[in-house]
């Protein structure tokens, strides 16, 4: 059974077929066309498939597209400008700082580090690893990964104070 589903999409209005029961990241990647977020385990385990909906972080795989009915979704893609189309200060810093190898992680872990610099532009090491906590790297690139969130940090300060 296909119904609508109406939802705010990196800011903007979609309407889109739903499948009873199918999950958000497949949604977003095989109805709407975007691969920011990746299928990692399909159990909310890793975080490759991190969105954030009303601006909290959510593991797509495994939040029924439905359940977004009326609300605001952004994925790795509504991050960027979307007049200048500039990177986000995260996405910039991860790829100055090279903070992934492989890139698989990538999404999760700068939709959790857009999440933490919201409310914190000056985080600890500690509150940066707390704040990665739901987000698993393969490749085992935590140092890159904790510089990436840094130098967003600093990114953001600079902003500010321009």
């Amino acid at each position: 059974m296909r119904d609508e589903l109406s939802f705010t999409l990196n800011g903007r209005a979609v309407t889109c077929g739903g499948a009873a029961g199918l999950s958000l990241l497949d949604q977003l990647r095989e109805e709407l066309g975007l691969n920011g977020p990746k299928y990692g385990c399909g159990l909310a385990q890793c975080g490759a498939c991190t969105v954030l909906v009303d601006g909290a972080p959510a593991r797509s795989c495994v939040l029924r597209a439905e359940r977004v009915a009326g609300r605001a979704v952004t994925t790795l893609e509504g991050l960027a400008d979307p007049a200048t189309g500039a990177l986000s200060p995260a996405q910039q810093a991860f790829q100055e700082m090279e903070g992934a190898q492989c890139g698989y992680c990538l999404n999760g872990m700068v939709m959790s580090a857009t999440t933490l610099l919201r409310d914190n532009d000056d985080p600890t090491e500690a509150e940066i690893r707390a704040a990665l906590r739901h987000n698993l790297c393969r490749c085992g690139a935590h140092v890159e990964i904790v510089a990436s969130v840094r130098r967003a940090a600093e990114l953001l300060r600079e902003a500010r104070h321009a």
